[in-house]
């Protein structure tokens, strides 16, 4: 299996970094895979996965296709479209963006590769992006998200944008929104987009808008920034997939896949709770960074997947970042977007987010103390025999 998964060489057609991918050095072997994928004990994905793997939810990746013969994806790549040329069922990918966002989410648990935080979930890919990862019309990308809603899509992520708005994309923006569906899209890059705010459709109504994060939790530098961000991810120094191999990548359309798979894991675990809901309860329950509260870096926090599905998070009516919604327009109402995390009830942690380092020093400890206790008691039960 290890030698079947050897990495290739850092591919020739290097990610446009209009859509944020900005490809490091090539890993070299599952091992480096494993131990580059930062992102998940940071999340605590270990304690997400006990109550939920993202079973039954069916994720949309608009995006440069999915290559599904990917080790990491074999089994969870369904049969999708091609919006560009239509040479392919979505199961192909030109660029290695698209697979990158999807392993992500679903990269499969099987002790290999990267390890999606949704590991359970299916990818349904819609190739938005041509072979140097552009597209040329809003209007296709607003056909992918229809076709992704009516062919049973429950999520949408969409790690592309620009600067321009796009009457086709709003209107299937509120056609995914109406059905139900919860939509993800990554914020930006300064790189590409310096000074001129939240990328569209991040900044569209209703959409959770994602910004990109360091390691050390710290606002990523390359991440752009503005009110419309309603979350933020691990964005720097990540690892993911491509067609051949691995590479290291970075951008804010690394983050939003994070967000997608844990709204994946909310939808697992409540299959009938509303998108208004789930979106809710993602901003609830974010780790918040930064001034209290709402701010433009890291919106309402660091996405929680624990916290997620552990809180007591009260109902919603209405999408709470959607203006549009139909109560938005009562002050304070369900839809009004909100400028302050929600108190909601969590339970309890080991260890804080972020604080791995003391986590494990705290389960160091307690094995010592179990250790002890056992010498302890075993010296005692001798003493005890001796004296008999």
């Amino acid at each position: 299996m290890v030698l079947s998964r050897m990495l290739a060489a850092l591919a020739a057609v290097l990610l446009a970094t209009l859509f944020g991918a900005v490809p490091g050095t090539a890993a070299h072997a599952d091992p480096d895979v494993r131990a580059d994928e930062w992102q998940l004990p940071q999340l605590h994905a270990a304690d997400a996965w006990r109550l939920s793997t993202g079973s039954g939810v069916t994720v949309a990746v608009l995006d440069s296709g999915v290559d599904g013969g990917h080790p990491d994806l074999a089994g969870r790549v369904e049969r999708g479209i091609d919006l560009v040329d239509g040479s392919t069922d979505g199961r192909k990918d030109f660029v290695g963006h698209g697979t990158s966002v999807a392993d992500l989410i679903a990269g499969r648990k099987d002790g290999d590769g990267v390890v999606g935080l949704a590991y359970d979930a299916k990818i349904l890919p819609v190739r938005v992006l041509d072979a140097q990862n552009r597209y040329g019309d809003a209007s296709t990308v607003a056909s992918g998200v229809r076709w992704a809603v009516d062919h049973g899509a429950r999520v949408i992520n969409l790690s592309l944008g620009g600067a321009a708005s796009s009457d086709a994309l709003h209107s299937a923006l509120r056609y995914a929104m109406g059905h139900d569906v919860v939509v993800v899209a990554c914020a930006g890059n300064t790189a590409d987009h310096a000074g001129k705010g939240v990328w569209y459709p991040a900044r569209a109504s209703g959409v959770i808008a994602v910004s990109g994060l360091n390691p050390d939790e710290t606002f990523w530098s390359g991440s752009v920034s503005g009110p419309q961000v309603a979350l933020s991810a691990p964005a720097d120094g990540l690892i993911g997939a491509r067609p051949g191999g691995y590479w290291h990548v970075q951008g804010t359309s690394f983050a939003a896949p994070l967000v997608s798979a844990t709204a994946a894991l909310i939808r697992s675990k409540w299959p009938t709770m509303s998108a208004a809901n789930v979106v809710n309860r993602l901003i609830a329950t974010a780790d918040d960074k930064g001034p209290h509260g709402r701010d433009d870096r890291y919106g309402f926090g660091m996405v929680d997947p624990e916290a997620a599905l552990t809180a007591s998070v009260g109902a919603v009516a209405a999408n709470p970042l959607d203006t549009e919604a139909p109560s938005a327009s009562s002050a304070g109402g369900a839809g009004a977007a909100p400028t302050a995390t929600p108190s909601v009830s969590r339970s309890p942690r080991a260890a804080a987010p972020g604080n791995t380092q003391t986590a494990v020093l705290v389960g160091i400890g307690a094995v010592l103390m179990v250790a002890v206790a056992g010498f302890l008691a075993l010296a005692l039960a001798r003493t005890r025999r001796d004296s008999t």
